[in-house]
């Protein structure tokens, strides 16, 4: 799995210019990391549920992390056309090799590869760090976190949800529990949704570092029910030629998964402040008795 991570770095690094896929919100998919299902939505109505896996590493979209980005993103690439159920894909070609379901001591990406485009500043790096719908071998591990940092499924569901998804097909992951009410469609959105453009992966700081993508404000999951036409609808923002940046507020941290982004929490302050404290003490103890 590493080594495809790495593989997919070094071919989007040589790829031509990043063109995006015009958004078609009238297919929608909503991805619910509670309960680790995927809801297929047409037109505002709800088709079809499934079983899936996120990644069994947390949230986020931090590079190098192997974690499921949440928020508004899109169906940029379809890769699998007509393959066999269970067919093996690496570096995004099918190997000629068919695997079961829950085929021993294998675990490679089968039948099916939707990759995903963020719209997001909280996503962008999603499609350069091959954030994929696709089919895997290990059935057993559906329902449940698992993955790399890619929504997996069973493969004759990827099949399925495969041809009922067009390019550009709105996808949204949420850190809450899948709607329980479907409503009126929501309005018609605009193809001016564009992604917010992460830097390419040639362009580097001075010590060869990725430019900082500004972090997304915290979420804090709830087990409420949402109304699916406040899901479906990407934010105002997202409608316009050029998305607006996001204000960094916090940790990337949902549902007990916590990332390192450098900022300092209030629980951080506390403890440093009592260490302080202590020190302070100690010190004016040592002074009294010289």
């Amino acid at each position: 799995m590493f080594l495809r991570v790495a593989l997919c770095f070094s071919l989007i690094s040589i790829a031509p210019a990043f063109a995006t896929t015009p958004v078609d919100p009238s297919r929608q998919l909503i991805i619910s990391v509670p309960d680790q299902k995927l809801m297929l939505v047409e037109n505002g109505a709800k088709v079809a549920t499934y079983p899936v896996s996120t990644s069994a590493f947390g949230l986020g979209d931090a590079w190098g992390r192997m974690t499921t980005p949440i928020g508004y993103l899109a169906v940029e690439k379809k890769i699998g056309d007509n393959a066999p159920v269970g067919a093996v894909f690496h570096n995004r070609r099918m190997t000629g090799e068919v695997l079961q379901p829950n085929a021993p001591g294998r675990d490679p990406i089968t039948t099916r590869i939707i990759w995903l485009r963020g719209l997001e500043a909280q996503n962008a790096h999603a499609y350069q760090r091959c954030i994929y719908i696709h089919g895997t071998p290990q059935e057993q591990m559906i329902g449940r976190p698992a993955s790399y940092g890619c929504i997996r499924m069973k493969s004759s569901d990827v099949a399925a949800l495969y041809d009922r998804v067009p390019l550009g097909a709105v996808v949204q992951i949420i850190p809450d529990r899948l709607p329980k009410t479907v409503q009126a469609p929501p309005a018609q959105l605009t193809n001016t949704l564009v992604a917010a453009t992460a830097p390419p992966l040639n362009q580097t700081h001075s010590r060869g570092r990725l430019q900082k993508v500004a972090k997304a404000p915290r979420v804090q999951p709830t087990s409420s029910g949402v109304a699916l036409s406040a899901l479906a609808a990407p934010p105002q923002h997202l409608t316009q030629n050029e998305p607006q940046a996001q204000t960094a507020t916090g940790n990337q941290d949902q549902l007990g998964s916590r990332e390192s982004t450098g900022t300092v929490t209030v629980e951080d302050m506390r403890m440093g402040g009592a260490l302080a404290a202590e020190r302070k003490r100690a010190k004016l103890a040592l002074n009294k008795r010289f």
